[in-house]
């Protein structure tokens, strides 16, 4: 009897989880599917049902009609830039907040970490304001610079890794003779990897998925990238093109789905470090 009501329970926890993984997962297969599928069929047949025959015809019109591959190259660019400048004055900021003693350094920490707390939507016209008066509109410093260096949310994140190495390491460099620099470059960050590998692949992802700032700051082709792209392809033909829209939004997925694989255990141990999904 025991025994048969913990296979039930099993029975019953595996259905769920397999419903919630179908549930999540399902507007990304339904996406593929009809990206896949003939215009007429996509209009003439249920979201759910197989594409058949398969074509990919919408991938390469999306591609060389609709400059999808130049968005792709700009979104790439910049995801990179900011990821690298993120991983590199967070450290600097981090480090700096956890090891060195400075007149109001905790002071100086809890402000800036209490700009957390502020919504995004209420900077982004003084920072277009700014980025206008320097005249980056529609630029790709206009793009980066405003998350290149750093976020609270990086540098709290690597500052509390940073207070979790223990001073006696850094007290025996310094006995060795080794300066700041020499402790940071070749103490701190080879024993941080883990978290700074976890601040890069957050920031990938949403520098990647960014869409308001890109769509305040940029204006024309020459800087857009695949969010603002996809958005405008939504626009103008999303009644008439739904196979264009939907090509393109596979598209946008495929990097994502390939920093996954990649960087797959990486990830996992992200979510474990930071609780975020």
């Amino acid at each position: 009897m025991s025994s048969l009501s913990t296979a039930v329970r099993r029975t019953t926890l595996y259905g769920i989880l397999a419903a919630g993984a179908l549930l999540s997962v399902a507007p990304y297969l339904l996406t593929l599917n009809g990206a896949l599928k003939r215009p007429a069929d996509l209009l003439s047949t249920d979201a759910w049902i197989p594409a058949h025959p398969a074509t990919f015809a919408n991938f390469t019109a999306v591609w060389n009609q609709y400059g999808m591959s130049s968005f792709l190259l700009h979104t790439l660019s910049v995801a990179v830039l900011v990821t690298i400048g993120q991983v590199v004055f967070s450290a600097l900021a981090a480090y700096a907040l956890a090891r060195m003693e400075f007149p109001g350094r905790d002071w100086l920490f809890w402000g800036y970490l209490a700009t957390m707390m502020v919504p995004q939507m209420i900077t982004l016209v003084p920072l277009f304001l700014m980025m206008r008066e320097l005249g980056l509109v529609d630029t790709y410093a206009g793009l980066i610079l405003p998350t290149l260096f750093g976020t609270p949310y990086g540098v709290f994140l690597v500052r509390q890794h940073f207070r979790t190495i223990p001073h006696d390491l850094e007290a025996a460099a310094r006995i060795d003779g080794a300066n700041t620099w020499t402790i940071l470059v070749r103490i701190m960050l080879p024993l941080s990897r883990p978290i700074l590998a976890t601040l890069a692949i957050i920031t990938f992802v949403n520098t990647w998925n960014n869409l308001i700032w890109p769509l305040i700051i940029t204006n024309s082709d020459r800087t857009r990238v695949i969010t603002v792209g996809i958005s405008a392809l939504q626009g103008e033909h999303v009644s008439d093109l739904p196979h264009i829209v939907l090509a393109g939004a596979a598209l946008a997925l495929l990097p994502l789905i390939a920093v996954f694989l990649l960087f797959q255990r990486h990830i996992v141990r992200s979510i474990a470090l930071t609780g975020l999904k």
